[in-house]
């Protein structure tokens, strides 16, 4: 079945573009973008998934100590450029260089008509790939971009204005890992275990990315750091000349908050020689604020991604934000808007936590129990 995106010289295989993958139904592609200050907090996820027919989006802002989010999902469109949902849509204006994120949903809450811009060229992160035995469970490719927001976004019938500059970031991934109603199987033998980090930096002169995916010992299957410049209207923003530079060796030190699972600042390690005109070998972060990933559909119980719920549906939901510091499995899996110090560089960003299952370097030992006191709280 044939699709406009068609008449490109872009096919990797014999068949049309609509056809995802081998047809496996957790293929899917999704945009996803955050921003911030240090005042308040939004996010806006849209994901596609070919082979089961949907397509759903989300948007969420935490302000005022309070977490408003409004989900919409549907049919898939067979026109792949309909990047819209019910009350939200997603715009490519110019592909890695600027997207527009429009919200009309007075009734939950939510209105936004807002523009992200490239300020780094985008990053292609190292493939990610896991298997449990024989089977494959996530296989992902994901290009990261740091961002700057301009626009309107009103939230609980406040205006809510964007500081100069609102950072963020652009995080576009496609590929296969579990979405919508698991495949019926035999059970798994073992608990679950994901330990996962994830620390996109803005400062004013370069970005700085982290990522870690590590095992229930410690042991990392999946790794980066890299060094983003800023970039200017003209600039390349992908190819060989962005002017990325990974790192090697870089390494991170969490301070768990005890009895939960979300730190209480961290410390990123760079290895020595990987930054020759840095000012400093380490970048310290400090929480300002927290963002549970629910509020953009991830584990969420009802609007859990690539859910069928019909041809259309909208809905929506507000919570104190201080009354989703749970171990709750809906509510672990977080964004903390970061001030981050580079010796004499300060910036702002985020670290994404999801650490669910054994984790030995955290002290958790079940699926969702705390982290231990530390000595020095006891």
């Amino acid at each position: 079945m044939l699709i406009p995106f068609d008449d490109y010289p872009v096919h990797q295989t014999a068949l049309p573009l609509a056809h995802a993958g081998d047809g496996h139904p957790d293929q899917y592609d999704r945009f996803w973008f955050n921003g911030y200050d240090e005042n308040m907090y939004f996010a806006v996820a849209m994901g596609l998934y070919p082979n089961r027919g949907i397509i759903d989006a989300a948007f969420s802002v935490v302000a005022d100590g309070v977490q408003r989010s409004v989900f919409a999902s549907g049919r898939v469109p067979l026109d792949r450029t309909q990047t819209k949902i019910g009350p939200i849509t997603i715009e490519i204006v110019e592909p890695m260089r600027i997207n527009r994120v429009v919200v009309d949903a007075p009734e939950h809450g939510l209105v936004a008509d807002l523009t992200a811009t490239a300020r780094t060229p985008a990053y292609e992160e190292p493939r990610q790939t896991r298997h449990a035995g024989t089977q494959l469970t996530m296989d992902v490719t994901r290009a990261t971009q740091l961002v700057t927001w301009a626009g309107t976004l009103s939230a609980g019938g406040h205006d809510i204005p964007l500081s100069t500059p609102t950072y963020g970031t652009k995080d576009r991934s496609w590929g296969m890992r579990g979405v919508g109603d698991p495949t019926p199987g035999a059970p798994r033998k073992v608990l679950p275990q994901i330990f996962f980090l994830w620390a996109p930096l803005n400062f004013a002169d370069v970005g700085l990315h982290y990522l870690r995916f590590e095992d229930a010992l410690g042991v990392p299957w999946s790794q980066t750091a890299a060094i983003l410049p800023v970039i200017g209207n003209h600039a390349a923003v992908f190819g060989a000349d962005t002017g990325i530079r990974t790192l090697s060796g870089a390494r991170h030190d969490v301070r768990w908050a005890p009895g939960l699972r979300r730190s209480e600042g961290a410390t990123i390690l760079l290895a020595p020689g990987d930054t020759a005109e840095a000012p400093g070998d380490t970048v310290e972060l400090e929480p300002i604020r927290t963002f549970r990933m629910k509020g953009v559909g991830y584990l969420h119980p009802t609007w859990g991604h690539g859910k069928w719920h019909g041809e259309l549906a909208v809905g929506g939901e507000a919570h104190k934000a201080a009354d989703l510091d749970t171990l709750a499995f809906d509510t672990v899996h977080i964004q903390q808007v970061m001030r981050a110090t580079w010796g004499e560089r300060t910036g702002l960003g985020v670290l994404e936590q999801l650490v669910v299952g054994p984790y030995a370097p955290g002290g958790f030992t079940d699926l969702l129990d705390g982290a231990p006191a530390r000595v020095t709280d006891l």
